[in-house]
C-alpha cells in the first residue's frame, strides 16, 4: 500500500501537532492523575468498543505495544523539530535535508506501525469493531483536546466559568 508523501507529512504534522498539544499536560500529570487519564482511556475504548473481556485480553497489548511505539518515533521526531528551531540558521542544506528525510522516514514508520496493527486487530476484533476503534480514536482525541482547551480557558480566566 503507497501512499503519497503529501499525506504521510500532512498526517505526521497534524499528529505532530496534537502530541505537542498532549504533552504538556503528561509533563505535569503525576501520580494519580496519570493514573485517572490511563483508567479514563481504557473506560473509553472499553464502551464505544464494547469489548468483551476476551477481546480486551487481545486488544489491550497490542493497541498499548502500538502506543509505546508511536510515542518512540514521535520523541525523535520532537528531537529534529526542537534541533530545527534552535538551529535552523545554522544547518548546513545536507544536514537540512538529512532532518527532512528522517522526518519523513519517521511519518513512513509510524504508518507501517498502523497497517501492521490494522492487521492484527483484525484478528482480534470483529470488522464492525475495528472501524469503531478507528472512530473512538479519533473521539477519544477531540475530547482530549476539548478538555485541554477548557483547561487553558479556566487558567486564563480564573473564577470566569460559562452560565
Amino acid at each position: 500500500m503507497k501512499y503519497s508523501k503529501y499525506i504521510i507529512m500532512k498526517r505526521g504534522f497534524i499528529t505532530m501537532a496534537l502530541l505537542l498539544t498532549l504533552a504538556a499536560p503528561s509533563i505535569l500529570a503525576q501520580g494519580q492523575a496519570r493514573e485517572r487519564m490511563e483508567s479514563y482511556r481504557i473506560a473509553f475504548f472499553t464502551q464505544r468498543l464494547k469489548l468483551t473481556p476476551s477481546e480486551a485480553e487481545k486488544f489491550w497489548p497490542l493497541y498499548n505495544d502500538l502506543q509505546e511505539k508511536k510515542a518512540k518515533i514521535q520523541a525523535e521526531r520532537i528531537q529534529i523539530t526542537r534541533r530545527l528551531n534552535q538551529e535552523v540558521e545554522t544547518l548546513s542544506d545536507q544536514e537540512l535535508t538529512v532532518m527532512g528525510d528522517k522526518f519523513i522516514e519517521l511519518n513512513v514508520l509510524e504508518t507501517e506501525l498502523s497497517v501492521k496493527f490494522h492487521q492484527q486487530i483484525k484478528h482480534v476484533l470483529p470488522p464492525r469493531k475495528v472501524l469503531r476503534f478507528y472512530q473512538a480514536e479519533n473521539q477519544y482525541k477531540i475530547v482530549l483536546l476539548n478538555q485541554l482547551q477548557e483547561r487553558r480557558e479556566e487558567r486564563l480566566n480564573p473564577g470566569q466559568r460559562e452560565k
